[in-house]
């Protein structure tokens, strides 16, 4: 995650959460693993500025996390990966990340660390046979589409370019956002907006895409999304097509479906005072994310609260904060596109 300099973007990552201006200037572009990525000092493929990089350290490479393994389930550039690593000599990490541009990158940033980083590309719900039983002092999910991606027109995320109406953040993944706006029917179309915060025009926006058809490109999807909303109503909120393309973002790449299982499976995991640190860009995230550690800290109780518990549920962690913590101002005045992030930890307990 990164802010560019001056000018407009869209938000790439909420529907429900704030955002604010922010801007582009790409570098030059080159080809990585068949995919055009913007330059870097750091390298070659992701220009990468982590976001509440100081917050994230503090809190996986605390004093009282002992010595081990760390699992960074988003590895993106190696942005965050590398900053723990360099706080903690006696660390280990291994990171994961199913985009190849983004292994490639991760393992270029990481090379300096030797035998302590090892980066695989896969999905983080897999990453039970990534740690392959060991157990973890550390877990780590930023979540959501990367910059790097979002600025790359051709991966298809974006509404403010024209680009094939891909967004697979795996390339290799069988579902194209083009397979949903052409295959699906007008009520499937309609509970997916509105599953997503376009509530009041799903209807409207799934019968244009449906009359339209075949829509082959993001720039015929966002004007088709454009037309289908009343004039007045296109003043406020943002780009008309924000929500409907984080839809299909997310059901391409099955994003909520799989997180649950994930956050279950890295918690369990997770040694002794080991810590999990979660970044969400968008209410459905965070929501997910809260659910599980709120399951995590209290062991599934469903006592009445205020008395005492008697359905034998025992907690495995502790939350490390009430609610979700913010980027400050000046992360947001510097990277703009931090401002929707949410972040939430865990430390696990003792048996």
């Amino acid at each position: 995650m990164r802010c560019l300099p001056t000018g407009t973007v869209e938000d790439p990552y909420s529907a429900h959460f704030h955002r604010r201006p922010s801007g582009r200037n790409p570098d030059g572009n080159r080809s990585v693993g068949g995919l055009r990525m913007s330059q870097s000092s750091a390298t070659p493929a992701f220009r990468h500025q982590p976001v509440m990089l100081d917050e994230v350290v503090e809190l996986l490479t605390a004093p009282s996390v002992p010595s081990g393994l760390v699992l960074d389930a988003t590895v993106g550039g190696g942005g965050h990966a590398a900053a723990v690593l360099d706080a903690r000599p006696d660390f280990q990490l291994v990171g994961i990340d199913q985009d190849p541009a983004a292994v490639a990158a991760a393992r270029a940033t990481l090379g300096r660390f030797g035998g302590r980083a090892d980066v695989a590309r896969t999905r983080f719900d897999r990453l039970a046979d990534v740690v392959a039983g060991r157990l973890l002092v550390g877990a780590l999910f930023d979540l959501g589409v990367s910059s790097p991606q979002f600025d790359v027109a051709e991966r298809g995320f974006s509404y403010r370019a024209d680009a094939p109406l891909d967004m697979r953040m795996d390339p290799a993944g069988p579902t194209t956002a083009s397979h949903i706006v052409n295959e699906w029917d007008a009520a499937e179309l309609a509970r997916l907006f509105a599953r997503h915060g376009e509530n009041r025009w799903a209807g409207r926006i799934a019968r244009a895409v449906v009359a339209a058809r075949p829509v082959a490109t993001t720039g015929e999807l966002a004007e088709i999304i454009r037309n289908a909303i009343p004039a007045a109503a296109r003043r406020t909120g943002g780009h008309p097509a924000r929500r409907v393309f984080q839809a299909l973002r997310v059901e391409v790449n099955g994003e909520l479906d799989v997180l649950p299982g994930a956050l279950d499976a890295a918690i369990a995991a997770l040694a002794p005072l080991g810590r999990a640190v979660v970044l969400a860009y968008h209410s459905g995230e965070d929501r997910i994310v809260k659910d599980r550690f709120t399951f995590a800290a209290t062991g599934g109780c469903v006592c009445p609260p205020g008395l005492p518990c008697v359905c034998g549920a025992v907690p495995t962690v502790r939350l490390l904060n009430r609610g979700a913590r913010k980027p400050s101002a000046a992360e947001v005045a510097d990277n703009p596109r931090a401002e929707s992030a949410r972040l939430r930890a865990v430390e696990k307990l003792a048996p």
